[in-house]
C-alpha cells in the first residue's frame, strides 16, 4: 500500500513550495499585492480561481524555491477533502507548504489519496508517481489523517479485486493478517459448524466450490469489561444473483457486493489502531452467492441462528440473509451498539445515486449523530426510515417472514426491515446500505471502489467510545 506517512509530514521549516489556495474573491485581493508581471502572467493564464484550477506561477525573489503553485478552491475558507487532491495529481514532485502558515485540515487527506494507486494488475503503470510531500502546520493530526488515507485505501484495494482473486479465504486472510500484527483474536466458522449454526450464512454460500466455501470470519479486540461494539460487513465475494440469476449488465460489478466487509474491516482497524475503551466484534459472513446444484431455490425455507425460518421469494436477496445471522451473533456477546454495512439494494441507489448511503437506525439521537458527523467530515449520509407500516411487506404464508418483498416499492426499506427483525432486543443498530464504488472519476477519488460512510460512522462513533 502507499507510504501515506512519507507524503505528510510536520512543517519544520524546510525549503518548499508555496500553495495559494483562492476562490474568486480572495484571488482579487491577493493580486492587489503583487507586481505587475504576476498579474498580468496569472490574467494570461486564465486563472480566475475557480475550483478545479491551478497555476504554476515564478516564485517572489528571495524564496527557496523556484515556483508557487496557485489552486482554485470553491472557499478558500471552508476547505474541503478534495479541494487539494487535483493539485496532488499534477505538481512535479517535491514538497509543498500551504502559504501563510494555513493549516491543510482534512484537505490534506485528499493530498494522500490522490497519490494512491491500485497497481496489482497494471504490467506498465500508466505513469511513474513522485512523491508530492505536503508538510502540515498541524503535526498532531497527521497520524490521524494517514490513519484514514490508508482505511479508505484498504477499502478501494479490497473492492477493486476482482473476485477470482478474493474469494472467501481471502477475505479471511485479510483479517487474520491485520489481526496477527494488531493483538487481536480471529475465530472461523465453516463447514458443519457453520451449517448447523449459522444455516443462512452456510445457504447462501453452498453452491459455491470447496475453496470458495462459506465462512463466518469474527475478529475480537480489547477488555471484555468495556462496552461492546460490534461491527458487521456483508462478505458476498460475487454476486452471481443464484438461480435468480443477474443479467449480465448487473453481473458486471459484482466483484464489489463485499464491500461492506471491506469497510467494516477498514473501521475495525481504525478503532484498533487508536486503542478505543471498548469490546470490539467484527463480524464478516463471507460466502459466494453462486450457481450449482447445491444452490438454494426460490420457495425453500431456511432456518436462521435466531430461530426465525425465511421463505426465499428470491435468491438474489441473500445479503440480507447472511446479516441476520450476523447480527444475531452480535446480540449473543452483548453488543451495545452494532453497525453494519453492506451494498445491499439497487433500490437504494435509484432512490439517493452512487454517493450517498441509505442510513437507517432504530435509534433517533444516534441517527441524528451519523448525519452530523457525516456533514463534518465531508463523507455524507442519508437517512431513510424503518416504516412500520411496510412490515406487512415480508409476510409469508409459510414461514416467519419472506426474504424479499412482492412489490416494487419501498426496496431499500423492506431490506432494513428484514434486518431489524435479527438485531437484539436493546441494542442501538445502523445499517448502511452503500454502493462502495465510484462510477466516474473526481480529483482524488478515481473510478472504482471506493469508501462511503466510513469516516462518517468512524466519526461519530469516536465521541461516544472513542478517546477523541
Amino acid at each position: 500500500m502507499t507510504d501515506f506517512a512519507a507524503l505528510l509530514r510536520p512543517d519544520k521549516g524546510e525549503p518548499a513550495s508555496l500553495i495559494h489556495l483562492l476562490d474568486t474573491e480572495r484571488l482579487a485581493d491577493w493580486l492587489k499585492t503583487r507586481a505587475q508581471q504576476r498579474r498580468a502572467l496569472v490574467e494570461a493564464a486564465r486563472f480566475e480561481g475557480k475550483a478545479g484550477q491551478l497555476l504554476i506561477v515564478p516564485a517572489a525573489a528571495g524564496s527557496p524555491s523556484d515556483f508557487e503553485v496557485l489552486v482554485g478552491v470553491a472557499n478558500a475558507t471552508s476547505l474541503t477533502p478534495w479541494c487539494l487532491a487535483h493539485a496532488a495529481d499534477r505538481l512535479p514532485q517535491g514538497s509543498y507548504r500551504l502559504a501563510d502558515d494555513a493549516a491543510p485540515g482534512l484537505a490534506a487527506l485528499g493530498w494522500l489519496l490522490a497519490q494512491h494507486r491500485f497497481t496489482r494488475y497494471k504490467s506498465k503503470p500508466d505513469e511513474p508517481v513522485g512523491a508530492r510531500v505536503l508538510l502540515s502546520a498541524e503535526p498532531a493530526r497527521i497520524d490521524e489523517l494517514v490513519r484514514q488515507a490508508e482505511a479508505t485505501a484498504l477499502v478501494r484495494d479490497l473492492v477493486d479485486t476482482p473476485a477470482a482473486d478474493l474469494g472467501p479465504a481471502e477475505l479471511e486472510k485479510a483479517v487474520r493478517d491485520w489481526a496477527s500484527s494488531a493483538g487481536v483474536e480471529v475465530e472461523v466458522t465453516r463447514g458443519d459448524p457453520l451449517e448447523q449454526g449459522f444455516p443462512m450464512i452456510h445457504a447462501v454460500g453452498a453452491a459455491a466450490v470447496p475453496s470458495r466455501a462459506p465462512r463466518l470470519i469474527e475478529a475480537r479486540w480489547g477488555d471484555p469489561a468495556h462496552r461492546r461494539l460490534a461491527i458487521i460487513g456483508k462478505g458476498v465475494v460475487f454476486d452471481s444473483g443464484g438461480l435468480d440469476i443477474k443479467p449480465a449488465s448487473g453481473m458486471r460489478l459484482m466483484k464489489k457486493d463485499m464491500g461492506g466487509a471491506a469497510h467494516a474491516l477498514a473501521l475495525a482497524r481504525l478503532i484498533v489502531a487508536e486503542r478505543w475503551p471498548v469490546r470490539l466484534h467484527l463480524l464478516i459472513p463471507a460466502v459466494e452467492n453462486a450457481i450449482a446444484g447445491g444452490a438454494f431455490r426460490p420457495g425453500d425455507i431456511l432456518a436462521s441462528r435466531k430461530g426465525l425460518r425465511v421463505e426465499i421469494d428470491n435468491t438474489d436477496a441473500e445479503g440480507r440473509l447472511v446479516l441476520g445471522d450476523a447480527l444475531t451473533r452480535a446480540g449473543e456477546e452483548g453488543a451495545e451498539m452494532i453497525v453494519d454495512f453492506a451494498t445491499l439494494t439497487g433500490a437504494a441507489r435509484v432512490a439517493l445515486g452512487p454517493d450517498l448511503p441509505a442510513t437507517f437506525s432504530n435509534d433517533d439521537g444516534f441517527a441524528a449523530d451519523l448525519m452530523a458527523a457525516g456533514t463534518e467530515v465531508a463523507d455524507p449520509l442519508w437517512r431513510l426510515p424503518l416504516w412500520d407500516g411496510y412490515d406487512d411487506m415480508l409476510k409469508s404464508d409459510l414461514a416467519d417472514l419472506t426474504n424479499s418483498a412482492d412489490s416494487p416499492f419501498a426496496g431499500t426499506i423492506t431490506a432494513a426491515l428484514f434486518l431489524r427483525r435479527f438485531v437484539p432486543e436493546g441494542a442501538k443498530w445502523a445499517h448502511l446500505d452503500t454502493f462502495a464504488w465510484r462510477p466516474a472519476p473526481r480529483p482524488g477519488r478515481p473510478k472504482g471502489g471506493e469508501a462511503l460512510g466510513l469516516r462518517a460512522v468512524h466519526s461519530a462513533l469516536s465521541r461516544r467510545y472513542g478517546r477523541v
